[in-house]
């Protein structure tokens, strides 16, 4: 059965990343709302869609509706999600749920009580490079994991004028909150360092316990143009090590004998480093950053199959580690 959603918010992100991907699958988009009447037009005739809105309680309200999408700012992911799910919808937002990790526990509350999913857009689960890792940990092939080390930058571009890191670690860092887990196991305890060079130019090492006794360390920061390469993470094993670049690019180090001295020496597929990265010329709709693949588990589950998709419950998690983080670097 075709999905019909109803859906808030018509910004960049939601028109060119997230509602071409989900058209790829079962989903009519039914209904579109946004407070800017022109964008809102210009998406309408972009994806079809005649019944548009600027009010997004009118459309949580419009009759025939399966579930509720939506991509806007946190308070409104809070207000709209309450709202949706009190009428027994279904949601998929994106992240971060809320502002505060008080609203995500609300929101998982309202979901207990109508017995409804709200799904997040943790997309770092699904970027190609990411899942592939995460796969070959789960083959057991890889062995425990012993550390983790990574960076995840970007540029200043959250301020206008105003210096409030409250938009980085929202909308940037809560994606690692989440991620660490998913590759390692849940986290026991963080720590962190920054320096801040000038009002704006932060950077910090975040240190992170696992329960299973892994450590990990990622930089993060506000430090770096996001023209260059801004995101890379390092897994540790017992002569094992997968990195993984910018999202695109595998490498699975393991542990081969020394061959300068073999002149028979070969290429063995079982001790070898093997190596992956996407083929950028072929003429085919792939997605590597992941939106596609978190949209197929995603649309199952908001018509009620149990699926991997991100919950509000990983949201809670990621959004109580944020304000862990937050209140040890003291921003």
């Amino acid at each position: 059965m075709t999905l019909k959603i109803g859906w808030i918010g018509c910004g960049v992100h939601a028109t060119q990343m997230l509602l071409p991907q989900l058209l790829r699958h079962d989903v009519e988009i039914a209904a579109l709302c946004d407070v800017d009447g022109a964008r809102l037009a210009v998406a309408g005739r972009q994806f079809g869609v005649a019944r548009l809105t600027g009010d997004a309680q009118a459309l949580i309200a419009t009759p025939g509706l399966d579930a509720i999408g939506m991509a806007v700012g946190p308070d409104q992911h809070l207000a709209f999600g309450l709202a949706a799910l009190d009428r027994g919808l279904p949601v998929f937002m994106e992240k971060p749920p809320a502002g505060s990790a008080e609203g995500a526990r609300a929101l998982r509350a309202a979901a207990e009580r109508a017995g409804k999913p709200l799904l997040l857009g943790f997309m770092k689960r699904y970027s190609v490079g990411n899942r592939i890792a995460a796969n070959i940990l789960r083959s057991g092939r890889f062995g425990p994991v012993l550390g983790l080390t990574g960076y995840y930058m970007t540029a200043p571009g959250y301020f206008a004028g105003n210096v409030d890191y409250t938009g980085f670690f929202l909308h940037h860092c809560v994606h690692y909150m989440d991620l660490v887990s998913f590759l390692v196991s849940p986290v026991r305890a963080i720590d962190a360092r920054k320096v801040e060079k000038t009002p704006g130019r932060l950077l910090f090492h975040m240190h992170v316990d696992f329960d299973c006794g892994a450590i990990g360390t990622i930089a993060m920061g506000t430090v770096q143009s996001r023209g260059t390469p801004v995101e890379r993470i390092e897994l540790m094993g017992d002569h094992q090590r997968l990195e993984v670049e910018d999202v695109v690019e595998v490498r699975w180090h393991r542990d081969p004998p020394f061959k300068t001295a073999d002149l028979q020496a070969t290429l063995s597929d079982d001790v070898d480093t093997l190596a992956w990265k996407p083929n950028f010329t072929a003429a085919a709709n792939e997605d590597h950053k992941g939106y596609h693949a978190l949209l197929a588990d995603v649309v199952p589950a908001l018509g009620g199959a149990e699926t991997p998709a991100p919950t509000i419950a990983d949201g809670v998690v990621a959004m109580e580690r944020l304000e862990t983080l937050r209140g040890v670097l003291g921003l």
